[in-house]
C-alpha cells in the first residue's frame, strides 16, 4: 500500500502499527483510571514500659512493649514455657496462671497491669522432686494424657479449691450467701473454662476431690 507522501507500508506493517497503538491508548486509560497509590503512614513508636512483678517467689524487672500480654512475658521474656498457648483468646485454659492467688488466664491481660503482683506458674507450684498436692493428685489419677492442657488444669484446679474456701459462689451454687459446697457439681463447673481434648475430665475431678478430702 502506498501513502499520498509516496511511502510504501506493507498490510502487515499496518496492522503492527494498529495493535501497538491500540496498546499504548489501553495502558494510557488503565493509568488514569488507577488511584493514586497512598503514601504510608509512618508506624507509630512501640511504647516500652518497664514491669516489675514477683513470678514464683522471685523478683523479676522487664522493659517491655505495653500490648506485651502476661502470657508471652512469662513464655517469650521469662522463658517459662510450662505455661501454655492454647487459643490465646481465653477460651481453652491452658495458660491459666494464679495472679495474688486467683487464676487468671494469661493471654486476656497486659503484664503492665500487674506491677507488684505475686505470679505463680506451674513451675513455681512444685518441683520434680517436691511436687505441689494437686500435682501429685493429677499424677496417682492419671489427671492428663498428652499434658498440654494439664498446667492450666493444675493450677486452676488450685484457684478453685481456694474459692470455694473463700465461699465464692459459682453458677451451680443454690444459696449465693452460703458457703459452697465442695461437691463434683461445683468442681465441674468451676472447671468447665479448663479445656482437655483427651477427654481425662472425670481423673481431674478425682484428682481434686482427692486434695480436697472429699469424694466425688
Amino acid at each position: 500500500m502506498q501513502t499520498r507522501d509516496g511511502f510504501e507500508m506493507s498490510r502487515r506493517d499496518l496492522l503492527i502499527i494498529g495493535a501497538a497503538s491500540g496498546a499504548v491508548a489501553a495502558a494510557a486509560s488503565d493509568s488514569a483510571a488507577a488511584p493514586a497509590k497512598a503514601t504510608p503512614a509512618p508506624s507509630a513508636a512501640v511504647s516500652v514500659t518497664k514491669v516489675e512483678f514477683e513470678v514464683n517467689g522471685q523478683a523479676r524487672f522487664l522493659e517491655l512493649d505495653t500490648r506485651t500480654t502476661l502470657l508471652d512475658a512469662l513464655r517469650e521474656h521469662l522463658h517459662l514455657t510450662g505455661t501454655k498457648k492454647g487459643c490465646d483468646h481465653g477460651q481453652c485454659g491452658a495458660c491459666t496462671v494464679l495472679v495474688d492467688g486467683v487464676r487468671i488466664n494469661a493471654c486476656l491481660t497486659l503484664a503492665v497491669m500487674h506491677p507488684g503482683a505475686k505470679v505463680t506458674t506451674i513451675e513455681g507450684l512444685g518441683t520434680p522432686q517436691r511436687l505441689h498436692p494437686m500435682q501429685a493428685a493429677f499424677v496417682k489419677h492419671d489427671g492428663y494424657q498428652c499434658g498440654y492442657c494439664t498446667p492450666g488444669q493444675i493450677c486452676s484446679a488450685v484457684g478453685v479449691l481456694d474459692e470455694i474456701r473463700r465461699g465464692v459462689p459459682s453458677h451451680v451454687s443454690a444459696d449465693l450467701t452460703a458457703r459452697p459446697l465442695l461437691s463434683a457439681d461445683e468442681l465441674r463447673e468451676r472447671m468447665s473454662g479448663n479445656l482437655c481434648r483427651c477427654g481425662a475430665y472425670s481423673n481431674i475431678i478425682d484428682a481434686m476431690t482427692d486434695v480436697a478430702g472429699v469424694r466425688s
